[in-house]
């Protein structure tokens, strides 16, 4: 173990993005415990965080740590500087991410359907981490022999391929299988050689007539299998929304999302109990 850490982490340079992938990982796992004790009006934590009547979210602070982090990693500096820069890049990406939906619809849909894109972004993200933090890199890693130093670029040309397949996953609009297939290699394989979905860029390009709705009877039957499943591990991590999505811009009523919050009819806005948190 001591051996691991000082010749694949210390001696690699890896020590910054442990620190980095640590602390978003730690941090998405605090803000979420938090704000879901705010929004249930359980523990000490409540919504204080205002300046002039103005509710600041925790993207706020997110955006100031992570240019502060920034900031420090471009400088010269030595390793202790560089891993402040780790912790408070991780950090600050950590609760921008968080607010993710809140910055891409300008609303607070945090408890909402659509807020749960966030997961998927921080999900994403730390899966991205982790998979260049572990990565079987042939280069910087010092006393290697000939045995393992074929090993490692045997592997880093199946991650390179398997990033080729990733890719054409994603063109294909199967992000999440993208997403898996970057630890399972089989997955993106499988993705990359079956039928994209109907609105992907490569459908757009490559698919008409009998193929283009073949793609879309395959795509329907996906979606009514493992949507709920997915909505639900979405649930687990980062909360069960809790607020109607909002309307969609000309559209009335409770508008188009990704999908509905159960048991909720259209509101006014959130409670003070059920935004976004600290």
């Amino acid at each position: 173990m001591v051996s691991w850490w000082h010749r694949d982490v210390i001696a690699a340079g890896k020590l910054p993005l442990m620190l980095c992938f640590l602390a978003f990982v730690a941090t998405f796992a605090a803000t979420r415990t938090i704000t879901r004790l705010i929004r249930d009006g359980r523990g000490p934590f409540r919504n204080q965080i205002t300046q002039g009547g103005t509710h600041i979210h925790h993207a706020v602070p997110g955006l100031i740590l992570l240019i502060i982090g920034a900031f420090t990693a471009i400088s010269p500096s030595p390793l202790g500087w560089r891993s402040f820069a780790g912790v408070a890049a991780g950090i600050g990406t950590s609760l921008v991410l968080d607010e993710f939906a809140l910055i891409l619809h300008l609303q607070d849909v945090y408890w909402s359907g659509e807020g749960q894109i966030s997961v998927e972004a921080v999900s994403l993200t730390a899966a991205c981490l982790g998979l260049v933090l572990v990565g079987f890199s042939p280069f910087g890693v010092k006393d290697v022999d000939g045995i393992e130093l074929s090993l490692r670029l045997t592997a880093t040309g199946i991650f390179l391929i398997d990033g080729v397949l990733a890719v054409i996953c994603v063109l294909k609009g199967k992000y999440r299988s993208a997403l898996f297939g970057l630890f399972l290699p089989p997955v993106a394989l499988v993705s990359a050689l079956r039928l994209g979905r109907p609105t992907s860029i490569w459908a757009r390009h490559r698919y008409r007539g009998k193929r283009l709705e073949r793609a879309t009877r395959r795509a329907a039957a996906f979606d009514r299998r493992w949507t709920p499943v997915m909505a639900g591990w979405e649930d687990f991590i980062g909360g069960k929304p809790s607020l109607p999505n909002p309307p969609s811009p000309g559209a009335g009523g409770t508008g188009a999302g990704r999908r509905p919050a159960p048991g909720h009819g259209p509101a006014p806005g959130p409670s003070p109990s059920e935004r976004s948190g600290p």
